[in-house]
């Protein structure tokens, strides 16, 4: 690659994340598309992330220290501060990209209307793989509607566009820490096009000790606030998507519902379902569930097996 070629702005947010760092990180470095710069976001790591990250002497490495350990919507904003480039990727400390990621991405905004660029990626472990889409891809173009009830961006392979960042309200919002790549998706769709680079580009390691499986109702919880906050600062959007609001509150709340079960809050499980102004057959089973033995144990475990099944 020419040295004309735009800037990516890479951010890498970290707290305790020693045992892939290393190879997170080299994973970058072996990039065939060379302008590129790292934003490594230490969280407060009590471990030897940081360590880790100074074996390394490549000047495109950028280290910041939070000066107070925050939730992750916050230090992804911090971060996203720091960045210099004309586009931004995300990597997790324990995902993985393939060497030409950048490079075959970045020809999707010769588009100026597309924002948005994602791949295909590879969701593993130490026993299983599976490839997240395999042939079969959702809808491009100006997909706001679609990706608000059916959000389909996996992290590791997203890069945006950073003009169409500087267009929205804010950039990433401190107020989400497990739906932060969602809310600022979902708000960039609204004003560009998403294109999907059809070719596996990216890895996503799957184990218990992910963010994805931590806290399984605060996405939820999150996915309400994040509704509220649009309905009161956009303009006309309950008239515009009423349609989507309505199956995004029922989808939102079977998926709290589910989430309650398996950290065993039964009660909670079954408060959600009931309050919605009609039931549906799939929630029947849902409440069946509710007064089952070891439901909700049986459900997390079906939840992280589907993953790679």
């Amino acid at each position: 690659m020419k040295n004309k070629d735009p800037l990516v702005s890479i951010l890498m947010n970290c707290f305790n994340g020693e045992l892939y760092l290393k190879e997170a990180i080299d994973s970058v470095i072996n990039q065939t598309y060379k302008n590129w710069e790292l934003i490594f976001w230490d969280n407060c790591s009590s471990d030897k992330s940081a360590e880790i990250f100074h074996s390394f002497s490549d000047k495109r490495l950028r280290y910041f220290c939070s000066e107070k350990h925050t939730g992750l919507g916050l230090g992804r904003k911090l971060a996203y501060e720091q960045i210099c480039g004309e586009f931004l990727a995300v990597l997790d400390v324990d995902d993985v990209w393939y060497p030409k990621k950048l490079e075959q991405q970045i020809k999707f905004f010769d588009d100026q209307e597309v924002g948005i660029v994602i791949s295909d990626t590879l969701f593993f472990n130490e026993l299983k793989e599976k490839i997240l889409y395999n042939g079969t891809y959702p809808q491009e173009g100006y997909v706001f509607s679609s990706l608000f009830l059916n959000y389909f961006v996996s992290l590791e392979t997203l890069v945006l566009r950073k003009s169409v960042i500087d267009k929205l309200d804010y950039s990433f919002d401190a107020d989400f820490d497990a739906i932060s790549d969602f809310d600022i998706v979902v708000r960039a769709s609204r004003i560009s096009k998403l294109c999907i680079c059809k070719e596996v580009l990216a890895k996503w390691r799957v184990h218990d000790l992910s963010d994805s499986w931590l806290s399984p109702v605060t996405k939820s919880i999150e996915k309400d606030k994040w509704l509220a906050k649009q309905l009161k600062h956009i303009p006309g959007f309950q008239k515009e998507y009423g349609k989507e609001i309505k199956k995004f509150i029922i989808k939102n709340q079977r998926s709290k519902a589910l989430s309650y079960l398996v950290m065993g809050k039964r009660l909670m499980a079954f408060r959600s379902l009931f309050s919605f102004k009609s039931i549906y057959p799939t929630d029947l089973i849902i409440i069946v569930f509710c007064f089952l033995p070891l439901s909700g144990a049986f459900i997390g475990y079906y939840q992280m097996k589907r993953t790679l099944t």
